[in-house]
Parts: C-alpha cells; structure tokens; sequence
C-alpha cells in the first residue's frame, strides 16, 4: 500500500445468515445432515476503494444501503467475508451511538478505559482528561453513570474521547446528528482543523450540506454496492435521485440528468422573448449534466435568467435585480408549489424558497395547458459561478412538498468581477449599517 494511502477496501463483500425465528437457528446448530434454515443477505458487493492520507470523505446512502456495515469492517469491528482492508495510522471511530460504552461506567472511567483500549497510560489519559471534560460540557454528569446521559450527552463525551486520543484516522457515523447546534458547529470546526494537520476524516450523514461543506470527496452507497465515486456535489446530486427518483442507481450509469430573498412570484408573466420555442436545453447557461428527478405530471421545459434587460446573459453585474423564469407544461392537474435554489459549485445552498415558503397560492392548471413563472430578486453575490434549481412539486403540507420535475443545477449564473475593493467576506453583502453609540 502507498504511503499516500491511509486506507485501502479492496473488493470487501460482507454476507449475513438471517433466520425466520430463534428456533430456526437453534435447528440449524443441531440439525444432523447440516439442513439450512437460512438465507443469505449480502450487506456489501464487491466494494473498492482508497482515501489518502489527509482527505475528508463523505459517504453517503439511504439506510440499510451498507454504510455502517462498511465502517465496522474498516475498523475491524466485524469481519469481511471476502476482500480486505488496511489501514495505516492510529484510528478512532464514533460509530454510533454510546458504541463501546459500559453503561454503569461513568463517562470519566469509560474515557479512561478506552484510552487504554488505544495503548494509552493511565498518566497519559488523566494529562488528556482536562481537555476531553472541558470539550465534553456535560458538567456534573462527566462522573454519573451513562446510562443517565441524554443521546446528546452521549455523543458529546464519546466525540471528545474520540478526537483527544490524537487519532491520525477519524471516523464519524452519523452520531453528530444528535447534538444541538452549538455543539455540532464546535464538532465541525474541530474536524476541520484535522484537515489542517493533513490527518484523514470520513464522515458518514444524512445531511447533504456537511458532505459538500467539509469532503474532498464522496461516494455513493445503495443497496450494498458502490455506486458512484466523485466529487462531492455531483454525489450529493444522485443521492437525491435515488432517493426521489423511480429507479435504483446502478454502478457505472451515467447521470441523464444584501436582500438576497425572492420578492414575488408573477404566473403567466407576458414577455415576447419568453415566448419563443426555445427548450432550456437550448440555452446558453444550460447544464447538461444537470440531475433531474420526479413523476413528470408536470414538466419544466424551459427556464432562463434576465439581469439588466438581458436574456441568458454571460455574466451578471454585481446587485444587478434578478429574474428567472421558467415554463411548465401541465399532464395532471394538482395543487402545485414552485420554488428555486441558488448554490455554489461546491453545492452548499446559498438561497432557496418557493411558492409555499412565500405563502403564495399558486393555481393548478389543466392538463395540456403551459404556465408562466417568474422569480424576482436581488443578489448581491459574490463574483463567481453559481448553480440554479428550479422545480415544481404537489402540496402536500411540507415545505418541499412531492417531487413532480425538480432539476438541480440545470443552469450556471455567473456573477461578475466588481471594479471597486470588495467589502465583504462570504457569499454575499448583508449590507449592515455601522454606528458609534
């Protein structure tokens, strides 16, 4: 293995015997001739693949997609049943919730005895404990018994022993999701200072904007196999497919796919140029690599941005007013919600709404008929590229509502590079007014 690499899965397939009833193990065991009373369920295929040394990796998958099963295997938790794994370097894993925790322990003495599971000295643990007490915030508790901690106190002192035993590996399996928002920004900011030692993170969640805020790189689990392998956005992108779309991913298919808040939405907006044939495949900011899921009741075909009296325009000024409109063509009537996102290359979302977010009745159309949307608002972005989605969903009481045609990053914004001194860091101007009092 390179020195370059911190962790190696060379085609690892795991294979669970799962029984009807205790009984039917029981029969098994004993049974003279060896009859099986049990069926095989492959957890992992035939997964490969590296992280180097220093990289952040992101998995992600629907559940039961063989995540966690994976995770074990690398930490040595379980056994693989075909293939194996290295790794190089001193590993700590938070797997889940409370994992390796005696539950009559104290979180003080379940600290001190895992260090010693990782080789550490009981004078070592008791230096390192003032740190671990301190990043933990559970006061009084650090010396209760866990099995009076909340799920969120758990996580706190198991993520503190986790990364004060200074791992060179760290692996995280959705345990963060638990903890309030303070200690999760406190989690992250450590996690990125672990990138900044070059040390290897890999980072198991559900929540999309963490994978594209913090990963090198993702992959893509379903159903056991390793679907995809790439950039974290355009992971992030499929994962939404599988879990909208009408089809299971498969490995190697390519994707067919200031005042910065949206101030109105105008229906059946009258505009000639609008009004042409054109497709929004046939635009000029059109991204063919865009991912597109949903029933199609309804279809979005075409959506074009205006900024300062130009249509589809290269780049847009600076706090220039923005529209996007869009044309849908109606199969079904339904109640629909119509909404927009704006998000960096990196996919973390600058500014999304739609119709239900606004309040805004939007009427159903029927089937057969065209409608005409318009978003308008202002943002003063920063310069750089930016992808949009745009979708339309049926109401059903949630603010996403129910995937009709949503198509992410189907179109590029460019915002231009301002003459004058930016006076701003981040994505956009707040714009705030400065007093002495």
């Amino acid at each position: 293995m390179s020195k370059d690499i911190a962790i190696s899965v060379r085609n690892v397939s795991k294979k669970f015997r799962l029984f009807t009833s205790p009984s039917a193990r029981l029969a098994e065991a004993l049974h003279p001739f060896r009859k099986a009373y049990h069926r095989e369920f492959w957890a992992l295929r035939d997964v490969s693949f590296t992280v180097e040394r220093g990289e952040v990796l992101g998995i992600l998958g629907q559940n039961g997609s063989g995540k966690s099963t994976l995770l074990q295997i690398i930490c040595s938790v379980m056994q693989a049943t075909e293939g194996r794994v290295d790794a190089r370097g001193r590993l700590s894993a938070l797997l889940e919730l409370g994992a390796g925790f005696n539950p009559e322990f104290t979180g003080r003495q379940n600290v001190m005895l895992n260090g010693s599971i990782m080789g550490f000295s009981r004078k070592e643990m008791q230096h390192r404990m003032p740190q671990i007490e301190a990043f933990a915030e559970v006061g009084e508790f650090f010396d209760q018994p866990v099995k009076t901690y909340s799920s969120g106190m758990s996580v706190r002192v198991a993520f503190a022993a986790a990364i004060h035993i200074d791992p060179e590996i760290l692996i995280i399996d959705e345990a963060l999701a638990v903890g309030d928002a303070k200690f999760q920004h406190k989690c992250y900011a450590r996690i990125e200072n672990f990138k900044a030692e070059n040390k290897t993170i890999i980072l198991v969640t559900h929540d999309i904007g963490q994978i594209t805020a913090h990963c090198d790189r993702a992959i893509l689990m379903n159903k056991g196999r390793l679907v995809m392998d790439g950039k974290p956005r355009d992971v992030v992108d499929r994962y939404i497919e599988t879990i909208f779309g009408d089809d299971d991913p498969v490995p190697g298919k390519a994707n067919n796919a200031g005042e910065s808040h949206a101030r109105q939405v105008t229906i059946d907006h009258p505009n000639i140029e609008f009004a042409d044939n054109k497709g929004i495949e046939e635009r000029r900011s059109y991204c063919k690599n865009e991912v597109r899921f949903g029933d199609r009741r309804a279809e979005i075909v075409d959506c074009v941005v205006e900024a300062g009296g130009v249509w589809d325009p290269p780049q847009i000024n600076f706090g220039d007013p923005i529209n996007i409109y869009a044309k849908l063509r109606y199969s079904a009537k339904f109640a629909p919600l119509l909404g927009f996102c704006i998000k960096t290359l990196a996919g973390i979302e600058v500014y999304g709404s739609n119709t239900f977010m606004q309040q805004i009745p939007v009427p159903a159309s029927a089937p057969g008929t065209l409608q005409r949307i318009r978003f308008s608002f202002s943002a003063p972005l920063r310069p750089g590229d930016y992808f949009l989605d745009v979708g339309v969903a049926e109401m059903d009481g949630t603010p996403g509502g129910s995937p009709v045609d949503v198509r992410r990053s189907v179109a590029m914004i460019s915002i231009a590079p301002i003459s004058r001194r930016i006076s701003f860091n981040g994505l956009f101007d707040l714009s705030p007014k400065f007093d002495m009092l």
